[in-house]
């Protein structure tokens, strides 16, 4: 299994080195699954539990001083799934994968996500806050207790962030993608980003699979998972894919994102325009 993970395109970590460790536990993770989206799923699970990272335990915080997770799957059959707007699940993408698998659907929402999650014997109860999320948190001027116009311009005002992460593999055959995130800090309380969308923060083809991280509205409205996918379905190899759509996007929309992708053949690619995004590959 030929896996690769990102932490989230942004700022320049504080520890890269601590965080490095966790991606390359994180590709272990993957590398011991038996299939590809055992893979992603598994390697996700890892970064979704450590708190550097904006996934799962340490996410953002919403406007209402709530942390929401999502997730996003999609295998190289068809097989997708995704869910948004979670309060108290650290796995978003054990439920992400749950849709995918146990549904006819490809996304769930809020509290039927978070009941689906508890159905599944996900759990549902998670404490996501960290110390530096709290600390942050203390820092921030609280409008939780305001309409929704005081709190539009409270989110004007604090609005940012731009990490997640993600993980693409392949066993030859197959190929599956997924990302997970708390979202970006001081979003409006019920805010979803490009995470869960199909083609957006998670595509994947029989060619291709391709996770993406950055600035979520920017990301939603260019396509930015799919469009690395197309380059590869169009010839290009995945790392000109990735370095010649990352271009693309930040002339275009004027932000930040990164991206990894993977093809049928094991080959990885990865770029960003943020100031940094660490990654980690394994190859078995």
């Amino acid at each position: 299994m030929n896996v690769l993970v990102h932490g989230g395109a942004g700022g320049t970590p504080e520890e890269p080195a601590q965080r490095q460790a966790v991606l390359d536990r994180a590709t272990l993770a993957g590398t011991d699954a038996d299939t590809p989206t055992a893979a992603i799923v598994e390697a996700v699970r890892v970064l979704e539990s450590d708190p550097q990272f904006n996934a799962g335990v340490g996410s953002a915080v919403q406007s209402d001083g709530q942390i929401r997770t999502d997730a996003g799957v999609m295998d190289s059959d068809g097989t997708t799934g995704a869910a948004c707007s979670m309060l108290g699940v650290e796995h978003a993408v054990d439920v992400a994968q749950v849709v995918a698998e146990q549904t006819p659907h490809i996304l769930i929402s809020g509290e039927h996500a978070v009941e689906l999650a508890r159905a599944h014997e996900i759990e549902t109860d998670r404490d996501l806050w960290s110390e530096q999320s709290r600390q942050r948190w203390a820092e921030t001027p609280d409008c939780s207790d305001e309409g929704i116009t005081e709190q539009l311009a409270w989110v004007h005002d604090q609005f940012g962030g731009t990490d997640t992460v993600g993980a693409v593999a392949t066993d030859g055959t197959h190929l599956a993608a997924a990302t997970s995130t708390g979202g970006r800090w001081a979003a409006l309380a019920g805010r979803v980003g490009d995470v869960p969308q199909v083609g957006s923060g998670f595509y994947a083809t029989e060619r291709a699979a391709a996770s993406a991280t950055g600035a979520g509205e920017a990301i939603a409205r260019y396509g930015l998972a799919r469009r690395v996918v197309d380059a590869i379905e169009d010839g290009d190899d995945p790392e000109t894919a990735a370095q010649r759509i990352i271009r693309g996007f930040g002339t275009e929309t004027g932000e930040e994102a990164g991206v990894i992708v993977i093809d049928d053949d094991g080959r990885t690619g990865s770029a960003f325009n943020s100031a940094g995004m660490q990654t980690a590959v394994r190859e078995r």
